[in-house]
């Protein structure tokens, strides 16, 4: 594949930008809410958990986005590509460590992203490439936001009907707030790993919609068996999160992961990794792509049976008999049907790829369709090539469309 034929901004990349920046906001708006609400209502403790999740998963965000824009200042060229003054103020190091220390460097992005999307779309100026580079950058950041932040703070909101058995119209908003934003992280971090296709390979939108329906299928069961074991044994929730992070934080660096570009970026890519996985699975390594899969799918099978068995024996009978039958009933069979439409996704949805090193003399140009060449990018090279390659997202899509 040409390395000019990678994709360029359309008017689409903007309306998600758009859209993105939106549903953040309304997340963080809705966040400072129910926080005001637990504190005039006298719910310290959950008015302090609500906290700790927002600058933790706030500052996880803003350190990630620092390291990257540290490694694109040392690209060279990177300053004198179009558009690369927009981002942060690139060139003015202490504004911009400030920006991040204030915890506005995500949101500065978002607004780099739409200003440069705007100039390139409506205004039909030159930097398309850096555009894409941008929207890419704010894809991955949202994916770690959405898991360190949303899918932690829709737990807790559950966790609070359950306790008190009655939800509060600012406790529904929230729910409603990040189920949002996981949803649109699922559906706008797959758009992103598409643009790195060949054109013959191009998934349309049922693709996406396959891949939407098996990450909340097997998402929102995790979130909803921590939530009901959290209503029955509140001082437990805490040692089971320790425990199965820590062993997934060792399981990342046994796959010896090689994402970020420094010893204490890695370390901390590992420690959102074992986040990551504690609700959902996440490619981080090649080779045996699909023996992992099982492997993780099994434990947390086994794992949320344990959890639902622990709350059905220390449940009130009397407050959730209208429906706890019909919870251990659903959980289960939602995740299964997740794990169905999963194995859908891979067999009718998922192109078979391959990466040759170096073009052999002789292979034909035109490929079928099932074996498709991956766009030739050098992911791992420190320069920039005649493309401005996120090679970040090209990472991550270079696991997800790996060999099969």
């Amino acid at each position: 594949m040409e390395r000019g034929a990678f994709s360029k901004y359309s008017w689409i990349d903007f309306v998600f930008s758009v859209i993105g920046v939106c549903t953040f906001l309304v997340d963080w708006g809705s966040d400072l809410w129910v926080a005001v609400e637990f504190y005039c209502h006298g719910d310290f403790l959950w008015f302090g958990a609500l906290v700790a999740l927002m600058i933790l998963s706030s500052s996880v965000v803003q350190m990630f986005s620092w390291f990257w824009l540290k490694y694109d200042r040392q690209l060279p060229g990177f300053r004198n590509e179009i558009g690369a003054e927009a981002v942060l103020f690139v060139d003015r190091v202490k504004l911009t460590c400030l920006l991040h220390v204030l915890q506005l460097g995500f949101l500065c992005r978002h607004i780099s992203a739409i200003r440069q999307g705007f100039r390139v779309w409506w205004r039909k100026e030159e930097g398309s490439e850096y555009a894409v580079y941008l929207t890419h950058d704010l894809s991955m950041l949202r994916l770690i936001e959405t898991f360190c932040e949303s899918a932690p703070q829709l737990t807790l909101m559950i966790y609070v009907v359950l306790r008190t058995n009655k939800a509060r119209t600012v406790q529904f908003v929230s729910i409603v707030a990040s189920t949002t934003s996981i949803a649109w992280m699922v559906v706008d971090y797959h758009r992103c790993l598409r643009s790195f296709l060949p054109d013959k390979a191009k998934q349309g939108w049922g693709s996406s919609f396959v891949y939407f329906l098996w990450n909340l299928l097997l998402i929102s069961p995790r979130v909803a068996a921590l939530a009901l074991f959290a209503s029955v044994l509140p001082t437990y929730i805490a040692a089971h999160f320790l425990i199965v992070w820590s062993s997934f934080v060792v399981w990342a660096w046994r796959q010896r992961t090689d994402f970020m570009d420094s010893v204490g970026g890695e370390w901390l890519y590992r420690a959102t990794v074992g986040l990551i996985w504690y609700f959902s699975w996440f490619n981080v390594a090649e080779g045996r792509t699909r023996s992992r899969s099982i492997i993780y799918h099994t434990f947390i099978t086994t794992d949320g049976g344990i959890l639902l068995a622990t709350w059905w024996c220390y449940r009130d009978p009397v407050t959730s008999q209208s429906y706890a039958m019909a919870l251990l009933i659903t959980l289960p069979l939602t995740y299964l049907l997740g794990l169905l439409f999963k194995c859908i996704y891979y067999c009718c949805f998922h192109p078979k790829l391959w990466r040759p090193p170096l073009r052999e003399a002789g292979l034909p140009d035109d490929l079928p369709d099932a074996e498709v060449s991956f766009r030739e990018f050098p992911i791992q090279d420190g320069a920039l090539s005649s493309q401005l390659l996120n090679k970040r997202m090209a990472h991550n899509a270079a696991l997800f469309y790996s060999s099969q």
